[in-house]
This record gives C-alpha cells, structure tokens and sequence, in this order.
C-alpha cells in the first residue's frame, strides 16, 4: 500500500481549515519574506494553524502564520516567528477578496505554502465556517 507523499514543492498544509471551513474560492499569492525567514521556510519550519489573512489599506497581510528562527543565523539577525506578513495580488484580485469577505461569515485563511519555482506562494481561500454538525 503506498503511502500518501507531499507534492515536490509543498511546504506547509493547513489541513485543519478545510475541516473548519466550506472554502468558497481560492487564490495563489506571493509572499514577502526577509532572508532568515526564507531559509526557514526552505527548512520547512512553517506552521499555517490557526493563521487568517486581513485586508488592510487596499493590501493583504498575513497574520499569527509561524515561521520559526533560522538556526544559523545570529540572535541579531532573526526574526520575530510570527509577526504580519505582507501578501502580494494583483489589484483586481485584492478588491474581489475584500467585497468576498465583507458579507457575514465570511473569512480568509491561508491553505498551503509551496514553492513555484524559486518564489514561495501561498494558496488562500475565501472560506465560510461550517457548523460543529457539519464537521
């Protein structure tokens, strides 16, 4: 029996929101990084739980996503794990998401962080919460 393996350039699964939420649509985006944070990332020390992205001022930013301290690097050039993180969408795609997550109960949450090629992106998904009966 063959087990189940990740794609090539999955990183982190946030498999807890597609339990949690009915996802409505989804969207690729990239991710602004600073250098100890993507060697982390390359390290696959990502964790998405319990992580939900924000519009804010016309732009996107990801929020309580945990990316831990890069071993190697100093104290004094690592970063702080789980600070806001900004997203990068088109325009069109940022003012679709916004009018999505204004109706009730919407909300955005982060679904896989991957690489595609040499950039790290994350998938996010317009999501509804399910009702506990519907778990």
């Amino acid at each position: 029996m063959a087990t189940k393996q990740a794609p090539p350039g999955l990183v982190a699964d946030n498999r807890k929101a597609r339990h949690d939420y009915e996802i409505v649509e989804t969207f690729e985006a990239g991710i602004v990084l600073t250098g100890s944070e993507i060697k982390s990332v390359r390290a696959g020390r990502v964790n998405l739980r319990g992580s939900y992205a924000k519009v804010y001022n016309d732009e996107v930013y990801l929020y309580d996503a945990h990316n831990s301290p890069y071993e190697q690097s100093g104290i004094y050039f690592n970063h702080e794990p789980t600070r806001p993180r900004k997203l990068l969408l088109h325009r069109r795609e940022i003012s679709r998401i916004d009018g999505l997550i204004r109706q009730k109960g919407m909300t955005l949450v982060p679904l896989k962080m991957y690489f595609k090629g040499r950039r790290a992106k994350i998938e996010l998904g317009v999501a509804r919460g399910k009702k506990s009966y519907d778990k």
